[in-house]
């Protein structure tokens, strides 16, 4: 049996300064710590996280990331609103100059911004210590009710921090569970999660790495794959083909001249409306230049590496029909089985077995389900923007006051046995 392990806390980048200071959290769990401390009233609870309905959660990890810095408080809370507001303006001043300002200056702000972080720490009362934690694994399987993540300790010191914990997993959780869906879809064919153009560049690393624990095959960006310390993958696209004159071949040339060895060529073939006969212009261009010997044996010219092609892939609009593709209906538009069985059968009889086959364009898990379905030969399947369209609610109850059972109406403490000691 594989050991589950965590991710190291640094791993997040967590903004420390911000989270202490309250700056992503809802106003209201601001004010519960607030009005604790001043009442002096720390009562020992548990809060316990769950879900509604079944996921792959993850964000886990962050979360003890962020519990493990932040959990505690200022003993001089007027002198940390001081330098956390310095520290603003300091960023800010930062922000202004970092592309064309003095670097005596530049220099200096980076030295103030350490600075005032070293005091707010020197102020930070951590404790962690104080408190349990108890949960399940990125990639864990959850259940609707059943709790996530438990949280025992000294109220004050955590309860400001909801917002920020119940947003860190349900985020990738929703990412999470639409990759696993499109990953059962496709019955064992390699996923390509290709979504980052449809969402903003600060969470790429959150949803990468919720796509890879949900089994997703590759990422797009280096973003994506930053957690486990990878890189993303990509074909030609259109924008380069449009840079060679709407030249297929042209643009597959320079990038084969261009890219290093070790990178798979998978061509973007859908530019002319001819996935097939653009695939074997390519493949031809490129033999000819490359492996040019007699009789003509096409499947030189692929696999992977420099020189060959691994694979190709269709991403024909989904109001457009390709030139290969009988007109009938609605379903013989964008990337059709039609279309895929058709080129499978012209690539093999060119010898080109080992040629890949990516669809993508529009696929969601009832449409990847439907292509294995009718059984359409594709190797891999490319998904975006369908993998942020599911919505995940995360929530977090107090059930248990200094031991006892307190919970609102219709809540109770639920079964801990699957969540493990985070030490």
């Amino acid at each position: 049996m594989e050991l589950k392990k965590r991710l190291e806390p640094w791993v997040f980048k967590v903004p420390i300064d911000k989270i202490r200071a309250g700056y992503y959290t809802d106003k209201y769990f601001l004010r519960v710590s607030e009005i604790l401390e001043k009442e002096n009233h720390n009562p020992r609870v548990m809060y316990q996280f769950f879900v509604r309905e079944p996921v792959v959660v993850v964000g886990i990890d962050e979360a003890i990331a962020i519990l493990k810095f932040c959990t505690g408080y200022y003993s001089d809370r007027e002198a940390a609103d001081r330098l956390y507001k310095r520290l603003r303006e300091v960023q800010y001043n930062l922000y202004r100059l970092t592309d064309q300002g003095p670097e005596e200056t530049i220099a200096g702000l980076h030295v103030e911004r350490a600075r005032i972080r070293q005091e707010l720490n020197r102020l930070w009362v951590n404790c962690w210590n104080q408190i349990r934690v108890r949960a399940l694994f990125d990639g864990d399987r959850v259940e609707p009710w059943e709790p996530l993540m438990i949280i025992e300790g000294p109220q004050q010191y955590f309860a400001y921090l909801e917002t920020v914990l119940l947003g860190v997993i349900a985020r990738p959780t929703a990412t999470a569970t639409a990759t696993a869906e499109v990953v059962g879809a496709a019955q064992g064919k390699p996923i390509l999660f290709f979504p980052a153009r449809f969402d903003h560049f600060w969470v790429q690393a959150t949803d990468g790495y919720a796509a890879m624990k949900a089994g997703a095959f590759g990422v797009s960006t280096d973003a994506n794959a930053d957690y486990w310390g990878d890189v993303g993958v990509g074909t030609i696209p259109h924008c380069l083909i449009a840079a060679y004159g709407g030249s297929t071949v042209e643009a597959s040339l320079a990038f084969d001249r261009q890219i290093e060895d070790s990178v798979n060529r998978v061509v973007l073939v859908d530019w002319d409306n001819d996935c097939i006969g653009t695939t074997l212009q390519v493949i031809n261009a490129l033999y000819d230049k490359h492996w040019g010997v007699t009789p003509r044996d096409l499947k030189k010219a692929v696999g992977p590496g420099k020189h060959k092609i691994w694979g190709i892939r269709f991403d024909t609009s989904g109001n457009l029909r390709d030139k290969s593709v009988a007109p009938h209906d609605e379903h013989s538009l964008g990337v059709c089985p039609e279309l895929v069985h058709k080129a499978r059968e012209v690539f093999d009889a060119h010898g080109l077995q080992d040629l890949k086959i990516v669809a993508s364009g529009g696929f969601n898990a009832a449409r990847i389900e439907l292509f294995e379905k009718l059984q359409v030969p594709v190797d891999s399947y490319g998904v975006g923007s369908s993998l942020l369209q599911k919505k995940i609610d995360v929530t977090a109850d107090v059930v248990e006051v200094d031991g006892k059972p307190c919970a609102k109406v219709g809540r109770k403490k639920g079964d801990l046995s699957r969540l493990a000691p985070v030490d």
